[in-house]
């Protein structure tokens, strides 16, 4: 399992601002290694955010995304102390969520 995606969530008067870093390779699949065998495309493909079991976010990705990606984006109608939970799934079908709670 990969290591916890990394959130914050700030409320600023009516709007919430999340910052989210998830620790993933995100191989494009057009590196060889050492040995001049191309390395295996590996990304995350399916983002989604949730706030109160609301969707506020969701994305598809592909492989042009760096490693270890950050995301930030604002939305309306967060309160102090609610759940902000992120999802992503990647090509091999590894998941991830974690949560945090806006300040």
């Amino acid at each position: 399992m990969s290591e916890a995606t990394r959130i914050r969530a700030q409320l600023q008067g009516d709007k919430t601002t999340v910052r989210v870093l998830m620790a993933h390779e995100m191989e494009s699949g057009q590196r060889k290694d050492a040995a001049g065998k191309p390395v295996p495309a590996w990304f995350i493909q399916d983002v989604t955010v949730q706030h109160s079991g609301r969707t506020v976010l969701a994305a598809q990705w592909g492989p042009a995304v760096s490693k270890n990606p950050y995301l930030q984006f604002s939305f309306r109608g967060g309160k102090v102390g609610d759940k902000i939970a992120v999802t992503w799934v990647d090509n091999r079908g590894e998941r991830r969520s974690d949560e945090a709670a806006i300040a």
